[in-house]
């Protein structure tokens, strides 16, 4: 999975001049959280949150409500934009992981994605959260199973030949590191078809795993 398939692309995006008002104004009519700041040719220069759009309760407190509004009206996005040396990008051919590992480490909402200094999309934590929905096969009937097997190999494949056994499919899995227990891991998977009760026994009859979870989706 790349980036490229999953972004947003032709996303909102404003000039360095755009009053913040009007900024304001666009991300709650599209209900968008970042707006890319470019210049001529959709060369990114800079990114505008909501977070830059909260000014400073400090910086307005020695004003009279005249030159507040003053104030604010001259505001434009290149006042209270992350500049772009400091924005945080992505290429369209980065995978996923990557992206979700970037926004993750930098503790970021989105990643403008770039071509040679050219916008031509948007990641955000959204599209990574659809995603992991889409992943995990949410909205699709089926019994989802929660199984915690040893970290060692063919463990997997044990899970995947019972089912066949029985002539029913996975069409959605993940695995992640049992929290606190750095030598098993968990493995959900979601089962069409199956009878609950009947998908139950053949798990428990997998040997070392255990069944932590079932619940009929």
């Amino acid at each position: 999975m790349f980036v490229r398939d999953y972004m947003t692309k032709h996303p909102v995006m404003v000039e360095p001049t755009t009053s913040t008002v009007e900024a304001q104004g666009i991300m709650a009519e599209t209900k968008i959280r970042h707006l890319p700041v470019v210049e001529t040719g959709k060369r990114l220069v800079g990114l505008v949150t909501r977070e830059r759009l909260r000014i400073p309760p400090a910086k307005l407190s020695s004003l009279n409500v005249w030159e507040i509004t003053r104030f604010l009206s001259n505001l434009t996005a290149k006042d209270v934009m992350v500049k772009g040396k400091d924005v945080i990008t992505i290429g369209p051919d980065a995978t996923l992981e990557d992206a979700a590992q970037t926004m993750a480490k930098h503790k970021i909402g989105c990643l403008p994605v770039v071509e040679e200094g050219i916008i031509i999309g948007i990641l955000t934590e959204v599209d990574l959260l659809v995603q992991l929905a889409d992943l995990l096969g949410v909205g699709v009937p089926g019994v989802r199973v929660t199984i915690r097997v040893p970290d060692r190999l063919g463990e997997f494949a044990k899970i995947t030949s019972a089912i066949a056994s029985r002539n029913w499919g996975i069409y959605a899995s993940g695995a992640i590191p049992t929290p606190k227990q750095p030598q098993s891991w968990d493995i959900v998977i979601k089962v069409r078809h199956a009878p609950k009760e009947e998908l139950i026994e053949v798990l428990q009859g997998i040997e070392g795993q255990q069944v932590i979870d079932v619940r009929e989706t």
